[in-house]
């Protein structure tokens, strides 16, 4: 589902990572672990196509990133979900217009805007199942400045639901939370890959995190140190 191949890649003098290979397989899921400063944010960038590396080829499904723009680039977005360390939620909006923003890739610009300010039964179906899931139904209609930073994360992971990603990447989604909601959320992100046979990669600094996962893989220094199948797989 997801591929590296000879990646390296530099800003300006400073080389970030160097040779990486790498396949992540279809309803895998995967651990990044490393240091700050390991190359793992610049790892996970690419793989969304944020930019090309300097070089080597990151392939989604077989297709190179690289060659993609425009309407190609955005239909392979669509196909991943991308969940940011600082949840990327619009606090304005309320939790329910922030979860069904995983369908925007799928729609015109007419069509998400249609969505947000009047969405149709299938899409508020979709939005309270995936709101169920995450144990966040009762909080639909609050503005998303008013949850908690955990819950902020589950709304984050309710928005990958919907948009129905085959390969989600999740950045770091535990930083900064206390140990037990830390395990809650990134419980809830195994869980959904394991249900919907999504492939998952999430970046983590705190190896106790890593129980469920199929792989846990090491990068210091720009490289692969470690490559590890856990019992889970």
């Amino acid at each position: 589902m997801l591929a590296y191949r000879g990646v390296a890649h530099a800003y300006g003098a400073r080389r970030v990572l160097e040779g990486v290979t790498l396949a992540v397989q279809r309803g895998e899921r995967v651990a990044l672990l490393g240091s700050s400063g390991a190359g793992k944010t610049t790892l996970f960038r690419l793989a969304y196509g944020a930019f090309a590396p300097t070089s080597g080829s990151v392939l989604v499904d077989g297709i190179d990133l690289a060659g993609l723009s425009g309407n190609a680039l955005r239909a392979v977005r669509a196909r991943i979900a991308v969940v940011f360390q600082q949840h990327g939620l619009i606090d304005q909006l309320s939790v329910s217009a922030n979860v069904i923003a995983g369908t925007f890739g799928r729609r015109t610009t007419i069509g998400a805007l249609r969505a947000v300010l009047s969405p149709s039964a299938d899409d508020r179906a979709a939005v309270a199942a995936a709101l169920e899931h995450v144990g966040l139904a009762d909080r639909a209609r609050d503005r998303a400045f008013d949850v908690s930073g955990g819950q902020r994360g589950r709304v984050a992971i309710a928005r990958a639901i919907v948009q129905r990603a085959e390969l989600v990447l999740a950045d770091e989604p535990a930083a900064s939370l206390d140990p037990l909601l830390a395990r809650e959320i990134v419980d809830v992100l195994l869980t959904d890959a394991q249900e919907r046979d999504a492939a998952l990669v999430c970046t983590l600094h705190q190896p106790e995190l890593t129980r469920g996962f199929d792989r846990v893989i090491t990068l210091e220094g720009g490289h692969i140190v470690h490559d590890t199948r856990t019992a889970a797989a």
